[in-house]
């Protein structure tokens, strides 16, 4: 392997069945419910020696178009959805050596119950949990919580700093050998080695110590995707993995080099941190296969423009029905995902809304790979060289077992035949194995 290898991930876009029509899914519609799709997709991207794999989440059923479900409901946009949690512990089970990543968010989950929730999933898995720390970004969400909103963008991660806080003093509670199992004095646990925490915050308080016992990674791995200001001060500050979706080189370039500084002014050693650009390549047998299937893309969005703008709507908290699709893309605002619509905003230029929803939704992701797996893995290699690290995640809209063997049996051995992708795994832990290069 090379000086310079990358770390490959995924990035799960919920535990759902958003690929219900697309060719090749087989029964999906049928067997999602028992997760087995699911789980072969991490025995898949465990085999091609990925990190991890990230359970996107959220908890509410989308509104974000002319006030109604209907468009979300029947087309199955993010629903249904299963509690995360679940499906990764099944997925722990399956596996042994990938990191498992769940999405538990600040507002739906209080800090003692997130830090017993993962702290156990890293026992039940050898230490291959981690956690995807999100804040929420809809209204919709908050009220099956009983709020009436959420709080403003930039208080949800000063919330989060906070809540963030508490998890780790909670995962530090035990020192890794509390438990002396001495049958000579009787002891199970030595009583001067689990701690309280007694922490008393702005907006939380938490008595530990944690009741379910130390961690074998100590503290579990901390996922969080930062592309907002304060998104990136909280990356920087806590993350161990960051989720990133900037658009070209200078772009990627750009994050990467913010985030390693920020991480730097926290004192943190920025190679502790490893970042995750988002890819949705189109792999093909060959280069003109791929290009008729992102022909096929296009054309796809050009025809459900409603569809693309209800996602879109439901990212970034905004309904986009009412909006002229002829005109230039308005400056919007949103309490939403403020990355993301920065990101929409930014690329659409002067473009009208209509041009603007088919571009960006046939995107993919930080640059866009199109070809054969030689050409497909030939342009990761530029590309993260030019970058300078870390990794790529891959998420695809598709999800079927078709779509995932193009990655991990025809892309992935492209990569390791370039000696850019490991071929086996070095560490017995999730860390061990993002710190191994």
């Amino acid at each position: 392997m090379p000086a310079n290898p990358f770390h490959l991930a995924w990035f799960l876009q919920g535990s759902s069945i958003q690929a219900w029509d697309a060719p090749w899914t087989g029964n999906i519609s049928e067997e999602w419910m028992s997760a087995e799709l699911f789980l072969d997709l991490a025995r898949a991207i465990e085999r091609a020696g990925m990190d991890y794999l990230l359970i996107e989440d959220s908890i509410y059923v989308g509104q974000n178009w002319k006030n109604s479900r209907d468009i979300f409901l029947r087309n199955g946009m993010s629903i249904p959805r299963q509690e995360p949690t679940v499906v990764a512990s099944l997925m722990a089970a399956v596996t042994k050596h990938l990191g498992i990543v769940p999405t538990l968010s600040t507002f739906a989950y209080h800090p003692y119950l997130t830090a017993r929730i993962v702290g156990t999933l890293d026992q039940v898995s050898g230490g291959r949990a981690g956690w995807n720390m999100v804040t929420g970004s809809s209204d919709f969400s908050a009220q099956n919580f009983g709020m009436d909103k959420l709080p403003p963008h930039d208080i949800r991660y000063e919330m989060a700093h906070e809540y963030i806080d508490i998890v780790t003093k909670l995962w530090d509670s035990w020192d890794p050998d509390a438990i002396v199992a001495d049958r000579e004095s009787g002891v199970l646990i030595e009583p001067n080695k689990v701690h309280t925490i007694d922490y008393e915050g702005q907006y939380y308080r938490s008595r530990g110590p944690l009741n379910s016992g130390p961690c074998p990674q100590g503290r579990p791995v901390i996922a969080q995707a930062g592309g907002s200001g304060p998104g990136r001060t909280i990356a920087a500050k806590w993350a161990d993995t960051i989720v990133a979706h900037p658009k070209g080189i200078e772009a990627m370039k750009e994050y990467r080099a913010d985030v390693r500084a920020r991480m730097a002014s926290f004192g943190r050693d920025p190679d502790s941190c490893k970042i995750f650009f988002m890819l949705t390549p189109i792999v093909a047998q060959t280069r003109e296969e791929a290009k008729i299937r992102a022909d096929r893309r296009r054309a796809d969005a050009e025809k459900n423009i409603d569809v693309r703008l209800a996602q879109m709507g439901w990212t970034t908290n905004i309904d986009f029905s009412g909006h002229d699709l002829d005109a230039p893309v308005a400056e919007l605002t949103t309490n939403g995902h403020q990355s993301s619509l920065a990101n929409f905003l930014r690329r659409a230029g002067g473009k009208t809304l209509r041009e603007a929803i088919v571009g960006y939704s046939t995107s993919g992701g930080s640059v866009d790979l199109v070809g054969s797996p030689d050409d497909v893995a030939a342009r990761m290699g530029e590309v993260m060289e030019e970058v300078g690290g870390d990794g790529f995640l891959f998420t695809l809209g598709d999800v079927s077992r078709k779509s995932v063997a193009e990655i991990t049996e025809g892309l992935v051995p492209a990569l390791q035949r370039r000696g850019l992708t490991r071929k086996a795994f070095g560490g017995k832990h999730f860390r061990e194995n993002l710190l191994e290069f």
